[in-house]
């Protein structure tokens, strides 16, 4: 039996894989159980660590470092590459208002470091390390040790040590705090987050209507004679026509830009509501009759783009147009459906609606690549590209004046802004950086699950005795202090001022602290990732 303890005393890889997988099992296992409605999720993880520790059971710190930090980089790479599509739209329509509040909130804890500071008595090296911990920032720990190094040179390591020490007496109640008060915002006001997410779902619909088909009647005697190219020239209302009928025929084509408009012709028109009305004043009322539905020689059908070669390139660069044969009357990206424009370029794992023949549309399933096992397997390579860019950008120093050190992106930065750039970007140079859901929220799940139980272990050894003694409650209590009441005041004010719904609020206070174990809580509590652009933002 001495074998089966030396796994989980005697440390090593073997010792350090037993105790993760212990902490990651007991905790999702802790965030299972529902209070009164409420359950904790992945970040049972951390008080599952926390308990471990203190019983008794460590890791290695080299390899908790690693690992901690390792999962931090998967966990926000993966949120960047859900969020990317989306995030510029996000950032235009309310990024003003949303970093106007986060820098309110991190203001509002740095004025309160600096009341401890003066009115407590506390070090400056701890009040720095308790700052850093409220806000779950270690980037700005960092940055305090090297700024230490220049204005202490002679107790660099004194200083270091003890902001390190007020860090970890912070850090984890940083957390809960961000969780606290999510769930005391949602108790004040009395919020039922699944009237809000439906809000949130009728608002996305009037952002981003649905692209919807209709068959008109030409009845406007000016367009008798005209070609479609013509027609479009003079009235560029953006729709696109797949298929028209010969008036009194069963015959019925493919729409292309020689097709002649008659009285009476049918044309059936892909578009938004807006783009369709125009088209009905301009030639004719809506018919009963649904040309989709007619038999005839032309088909429909959904293609995938599953070829890394295509991605990039625009619907009339690829000869996806009427006059080949296939009229491409709809995108697919992300949940969004949209017409294929001009101007739009296709990105991996887009979803076309095609019609035509069937040896057309063969064709183009052939040159797309339409495979729906190609979208199941992950692309590796771009992923530990992407994080390895990310990496290097957030070591950049970003020098800023007045600062002894240059202030960087971090672990966390970095890899969430390059995935974010990435996702938008789609393919580059022969690659895609393109990740099935499945596999996104697999790698999310895992990286901030093992992230959760190394803040637990490392902090867990000393925890209570912290907590117990010496200036251990009066740090843990001003940690508190600055995570909860810049977040709770703030929340508080754009929840009645500018009437933020619940899901943008808690995306407001994890981004504002950059702490994603508290994204990770409000994806779960809501079932929803409405918060993630939010944070990104």
């Amino acid at each position: 039996m001495q074998w089966f303890i030396e796994l989980f005393t005697r440390h090593g890889v073997a010792q350090a894989v037993v105790a993760l997988s212990l902490a990651v099992t007991l905790g999702l296992g802790i965030g299972l159980i529902r209070v009164k409605g409420i359950r904790l999720g992945v970040g049972g993880v951390l008080f599952s660590g926390l308990a471990l520790a203190h019983c008794g059971m460590t890791v290695e710190p080299e390899i908790l470092h690693f690992v901690r930090e390792f999962g931090l980089i998967l966990f926000v790479f993966t949120v960047g590459m859900q969020v990317g599509p989306g995030f510029v739209d996000s950032l235009r329509r309310r990024g003003l208002y949303l970093n106007l509040a986060a820098f309110l909130i991190v203001s509002l804890g740095a004025v309160g470091a600096a009341i401890c500071y003066l009115l407590l008595g506390l070090p400056l090296p701890a009040t720095i390390g308790l700052l850093s911990g409220a806000v779950t920032n270690t980037p700005s720990l960092a940055a305090a040790s090297q700024a230490f190094s220049e204005i202490l040179p002679q107790g660099t390591d004194a200083a270091v040590a003890e902001a390190g020490m007020a860090y970890a007496a912070a850090y984890p109640c940083g957390i809960l705090g961000i969780i606290l008060a999510m769930l005391l915002v949602r108790a004040v006001f009395r919020i039922k987050p699944e009237k809000e997410l439906e809000y949130l779902r009728r608002l996305d619909a009037i952002l981003h209507p649905p692209v919807r088909s209709q068959t008109y009647v030409v009845k406007n005697p000016n367009l008798t004679g005209m070609t479609l190219s013509r027609f479009f020239e003079l009235y560029p209302s953006g729709v696109v026509l797949s298929r028209v009928q010969e008036p009194d025929t069963a015959c019925f084509h493919a729409a292309t830009a020689d097709t002649v408009l008659e009285q009476d012709m049918l044309v059936h028109a892909v578009g938004l509501e807006s783009q369709l009305e125009k088209l009905n004043i301009l030639m004719g009322p809506p018919s009963d009759i649904d040309l989709r539905e007619e038999i005839g020689p032309l088909l429909i059908r959904h293609l995938l783009v599953t070829k890394s070669q295509v991605a990039g390139k625009s619907v009339q660069a690829l000869g996806l147009t009427p006059e080949s044969g296939v009229t491409v009357t709809r995108i697919s990206r992300a949940g969004v459906e949209f017409t294929a424009g001009p101007g739009v370029h296709l990105h991996y794992g887009d979803k076309l609606v095609c019609v035509g023949e069937a040896q057309d549309l063969e064709r183009a399933a052939a040159m797309l690549g339409n495979s729906e096992k190609a979208l199941d397997h992950p692309h590796v390579m771009p992923i530990f590209l992407g994080i390895l860019l990310g990496v290097v950008l957030g070591s950049i120093p970003l020098s800023i004046p007045g600062l002894p050190s240059g202030v960087k992106l971090g672990l966390a930065g970095g890899p969430l802004l390059a995935a974010i750039l990435l996702s938008r970007l789609n393919h580059f140079c022969g690659m895609v950086w393109y990740l099935p859901l499945g596999a996104n929220l697999i790698l999310r799940e895992v990286g901030i699950a093992l992230f959760l139980a190394c803040v637990g272990l490392n902090a867990g050894a000393g925890f209570v005795e912290t907590l117990t003694g010496g200036s251990g409650p009066t740090w843990v209590l001003a940690g508190a202090c600055l995570t909860f009441f810049p977040l709770m005041i703030t929340a508080v004010m754009v929840r009645v001022w500018l009437k933020y719904d619940y899901a943008t609020i808690c995306g407001l206070l994890a981004g504002s602290m950059t702490d994603p174990p508290a994204l990770a809580f409000c994806v779960q509590m809501l079932g929803s990732d409405a918060a993630s652009s939010v944070y990104a933002t």
